[in-house]
């Protein structure tokens, strides 16, 4: 997939009169990209349409209209960005109670190192975790993480060819399996081509 570019996006004033419409496009979206991993997990799997929205918003947010501004929120994104050959992705815990999120935090120190998916018959394919920076420590675990699967050739036909494809956690505080429902796994198959 291409990296976004400056033209890819809006200036403040068309996205301020596009955001309602290109809002209701992404959710849309973005229902065919998300899957729960067990009761406090989801793993939202990214690519250009989510992470164009994501630049356009923080340019909005920030007001940002400088070029050099606008190329950072690209340097930012654009690694979350599929290249043909991989799926990336947002896993995120959420536990709504303030002092629960910390215990489970911090029962969850690693967990990023647990994460995989699986296609079909093939071997696991671990997630290889925040590239950008690192987000936990020895004592917690962040709740936000940047996740990178990369796929062989054959784990990508068997993909096309309908292959289930499945998310697991091992981690000893958070096991968990599912099976990514198809209307995600077709969804992800663009991320191929």
């Amino acid at each position: 997939m291409p990296q976004l570019t400056r033209d890819d996006l809006m200036s403040l004033e068309e996205y301020a009169a596009a955001r309602p419409e290109f809002r209701h496009k992404i959710i849309a979206h973005k229902k065919n990209r998300v899957v729960p991993v067990g009761p406090n997990a989801t793993m939202h799997f990214e690519d250009a349409l989510t992470m164009q929205y994501q630049i356009q918003e923080m340019l909005r947010i920030e007001r940002i209209f400088e070029p050099e501004g606008i190329q950072e929120e690209l340097d930012a994104y654009n690694p979350l960005i599929p290249d043909g050959r991989n799926l990336k992705a947002t896993f995120m815990f959420e536990f709504p109670d303030e002092v629960e999120r910390k215990q489970r935090l911090a029962e969850l120190a690693g967990v990023e190192n647990t994460i995989w998916i699986k296609v079909g018959d093939h071997d696991k394919v671990p997630a290889i975790a925040n590239e950008d920076l690192e987000r936990s420590t020895e004592d917690k675990t962040s709740s936000v993480h940047f996740l990178r699967f990369e796929l062989s050739d054959d784990m990508i036909a068997d993909l096309k060819n309908g292959a289930p494809l499945v998310i697991g956690i091992d981690h000893p505080a958070y096991r968990q399996q599912v099976e990514v429902p198809d209307n995600v796994r077709q969804s992800l198959l663009n991320d191929f081509a």
